[in-house]
């Protein structure tokens, strides 16, 4: 999805939520539509700052709340790091933390999404979601 309607998206979501768009919270939504990272509040609030936005740290915080649960993204808590966020428009995919860095990679395996539904079939489920985090280091 390109960045205009990724932020129009993030606009009717909290149009919906009963939240008012302001210049500030516009730009934010603009700078978070734009990531291709998985930042956390503070480094939107930074880059927020950096566009000029204006906007209050309480306000990202309250903005990303509200997208939250209007399910437009998702909420990444690691393993001794802040919680991280990653628009939800994107095909599923895991996640790899490296544990020295805290740099947060995506993958996708089809070898391990088989994997996984093949043993909850053998207990006798179906996977409904998941999540798959692996904590690593680069080797020396």
């Amino acid at each position: 999805m390109d960045i205009e309607s990724r932020a129009q998206t993030f606009e009717t979501a909290l149009r919906r939520a009963g939240i008012r768009i302001t210049r500030q919270r516009a730009a934010l939504l603009r700078v978070l539509a734009s990531t291709d990272d998985h930042p956390d509040a503070s480094q939107l609030y930074a880059r927020a700052t950096e566009a000029g936005a204006g906007v209050s740290l309480a306000t990202v915080y309250r903005t990303l709340a509200a997208l939250e649960a209007q399910g437009v993204i998702h909420k990444l808590e690691f393993e001794g790091a802040a919680a991280r966020f990653e628009p939800a428009d994107g095909k599923h995919h895991d996640h790899m933390i490296d544990v020295e860095t805290g740099e947060v990679m995506e993958f996708v395996s089809e070898r391990i999404e088989k994997l996984q539904a093949e043993i909850a079939a053998e207990l006798g489920y179906e996977i409904v979601r998941h999540r798959l985090e692996l904590y690593v280091r680069r080797k020396p």
